[in-house]
């Protein structure tokens, strides 16, 4: 197909989940057709559904399904799609992939694959870059992969230094060593997990510089030698090297800095002959100021809107408008910045258990109203599984504002206006990080979650009045479904209550749970009036009047009263087993004593050492033990792929495996034994 010529009518998206979803509302507006693909884990994802053509993927592993580039090719020419559009992950910086879609006349979008194969292997992209002249990171990008090689090599780098897979992206294959001792064990996991993830265990070193900050330009050129940047993000804050909030422009930088940063971007771009939309990732070191090249992406990037928002580009209609052959329709000089914007990603995972992930049913789902300076990026909706196999994030939430400090207010306001039941989420902990006081001064980096990490990661116990209305929402849900069962009894809904002691007043003991804590709360109604209070502690006592609990979803509830201090309103979900109360501080979980629904381990299966138990849903990538064999306390056991990360997983105490409960392949829940051991 001539490209130069080409007005993209259809568009298969090669990929799944909010990015899917979030090419499709471009395309369409651009009257564009668009074709989606879907393993059987998808089937009935919101991608498939908002699409006007949807494929199977025969499979559940992404090796069968959105990796496999047969199927994906075969499918794109029998429905005479003119291009191809990778998303990120998946295909997405795959040069055999790229070079592929071109051979069979369909069009990439993205860069060349010559593009991005010298981009996407680290050691090659940072020899083009010290030939174009721009600042690199010390350390060893060579060909010889041979241990004594990369030990030597290490050696003369010095520690602290990093290990990154060289096709490496989003944490996969990366490490850092912080002494010889080490070395080794982190090497072959890194080199592992970079087979495990790219078909490559090729690694590279570099100088680990400490605290610096990871700023990122975006870049965007056409197929006729145009270039623009569309200013930087920070990207500094993370975990397990993977970012978690971004924000552009980056703060505490200066206009003259801002220029050389951009122009360096270009730089990069134009050394590879690059077009299409990409990314150029900077490391700056904080104490001499100097940024380095770190690496280009060569795709869209998951941080993308927050760019969108403070230049007005839609960046994917520029991607598929120079994809088509056109040329960039502004220059540098028509872009200008704008206010600020944040953007936070919502992950099923526990950031109290070491950011682990999880998965599970969104059982309730409610997000922040959508508008022009709130964004929503997302694949899922309201009973959607979040599965083991995919990465999990559950969404994106981009707010924009006029300055920096009117933004991260609007992200915390947003962040407290969403509502997830049913799996564990990192809404609190963001809840947390917005509102520390180094964080809203722009003192950031990438370590910056472990620096502050006793102030981010500390659970706050509820507040009493929370507790209070947690049990009172159980009783009036119960008054609810009593009221629909009073036809079956003799008209009194209190005698279809248990628990209730019934005399002049209705009296009812609630038990709920909070990280392990129990509580105890008395209930008493008279006379439309409701004495709730925590039992042992009279001063809690709460006076409620005219309380009503107003069903707003299959699951959530309004929660409306006349407190003592005023009016009391807050959104509730009861599901079985659990209450959570949603607050502007974040949310809080109360389980039921006895019932199955619980986000917590059992306090016995964490003590018990001869237990080895997993700590989330994944699949046994590797057994390292064997029955019989003699283990020591912090011995690896076995190897855990979630999420597409790989976990190993130790053992808690000396001893002899007696029996091994899962083989590799097998597929396990959070909180299962996997292994015995028999204590020495």
């Amino acid at each position: 197909m001539t490209i130069a010529s080409c007005v993209l009518d259809s568009i298969l998206i090669a990929n799944r989940g909010e990015i899917a979803c979030r090419i499709m509302r471009t395309a369409k507006k651009m009257g564009i057709r668009v074709v989606s693909v879907y393993s059987d884990i998808d089937a009935d994802a919101l991608h498939v559904k908002m699409a006007d053509e949807a494929y199977r993927l025969e499979g559940k592993s992404s090796l069968d399904t959105y990796l496999n580039q047969a199927k994906i090719l075969d499918i794109a020419v029998r429905s005479q799609c003119q291009a191809i559009h990778p998303g990120y992950g998946f295909l997405s910086e795959n040069a055999e992939f790229a070079n592929a879609v071109e051979g069979n006349r369909l069009i990439f979008v993205g860069p060349s694959s010559e593009a991005i194969r010298n981009m996407g292997i680290k050691s090659t992209s940072k020899e083009i870059m010290i030939k174009a002249e721009v600042p690199v990171i010390p350390g060893y990008h060579g060909e010889d992969q041979n241990e004594e090689i990369l030990m030597e090599q290490a050696e003369r780098i010095g520690y602290p230094l990093m290990i990154k897979a060289v096709r490496g992206g989003g944490g996969k294959g990366m490490r850092i060593v912080r002494d010889s001792a080490n070395f080794l064990a982190q090497l072959r996991s890194a080199q592992r997990e970079s087979q495990s993830a790219f078909n490559d265990s090729k690694v590279l070193l570099e100088k680990y510089i400490q605290s610096p900050r990871h700023i990122e330009v975006q870049i965007i050129g056409d197929r006729y030698g145009n270039y623009v940047y569309l200013y930087e993000r920070d990207c500094s804050v993370q975990r397990r090297h993977q970012k978690i909030i971004e924000e552009a422009p980056a703060p505490g930088i200066s206009s003259e800095f801002r220029s050389r940063l951009g122009s360096t971007g270009v730089q990069v771009a134009r050394a590879v002959r690059y077009h299409n939309a990409g990314t150029v990732e900077f490391i700056m070191d904080p104490s001499s100021g100097e940024f380095y090249f770190m690496e280009m992406n060569t795709r869209l990037q998951v941080e993308h809107p927050v760019s969108e928002m403070i230049t007005g580009v839609d960046l994917v209609q520029w991607q598929l408008m120079v994809a088509s052959g056109q040329e960039l329709p502004l220059k540098q000089e028509d872009l200008q910045l704008r206010g600020h914007s944040f953007e936070t990603r919502i992950y099923a995972e526990n950031p109290y258990e070491g950011f682990l992930p999880g998965a599970g049913n969104l059982t309730h789902l409610r997000p922040p109203e959508h508008s022009d300076t709130i964004r929503i990026e997302t694949g899922v909706i309201e009973g959607d599984e979040v599965s083991v196999h995919y990465d999990p994030m559950i969404s994106k939430l981009v707010v924009w504002d006029e300055n920096r400090t009117l933004a991260l207010n609007k992200m915390k306001q947003a962040l407290s206006q969403y509502q997830i039941a049913g799996l564990d989420t990192n809404i609190n902990f963001l809840i947390n990080l917005c509102s520390n006081d180094h964080f809203i001064q722009g003192d950031i980096h990438t370590g910056f979650i472990d620096q502050h990490k006793d102030e981010l990661l500390t659970r706050t116990l509820p507040q009493t009045e929370i507790i209070l209305q947690a049990a009172l929402s159980l009783v009036l849900k119960q008054i609810q479904d009593a009221k629909l069962e009073k036809a079956k009894s003799n008209g009194n809904v209190f005698s279809l209550l248990t628990g209730f002691r019934m005399n002049h007043s209705h009296v009812k003991t609630v038990q709920i749970q909070h990280l392990n804590k129990e509580y105890n709360v008395q209930v008493t109604l008279s006379a439309h009036t409701y004495r709730v209070s925590i039992r042992g502690d009279p001063s809690s006592e709460l006076c409620i009047k005219n309380a009503s609990l107003t069903q707003v979803s299959k699951y959530g509830y309004e929660l409306v009263a006349e407190g003592e201090k005023g009016r009391i309103r807050s959104s509730v979900v009861c599901l079985d087993g659990s209450v959570s109360v949603f607050t502007k501080t974040g949310s809080y979980q109360f389980n039921l004593p006895g019932k199955s629904y619980s986000l917590e381990p059992e306090d016995s299966a964490l003590s018990d050492p001869s237990k080895v138990v997993s700590p989330m849903p994944g699949m046994v990538d590797k057994v390292l033990v064997q029955p019989g064999q003699a283990v020591k306390t912090g011995d690896p056991i076995m190897v855990i792929i979630a999420m597409k990360m790989e976990y190993v997983i130790t053992s808690g105490t000396s001893g002899i495996i007696e029996e091994i409960f899962y083989a590799a392949g097998q597929s396990i829940q959070k909180n299962q034994n996997l292994v015995k051991i028999v204590p020495s």
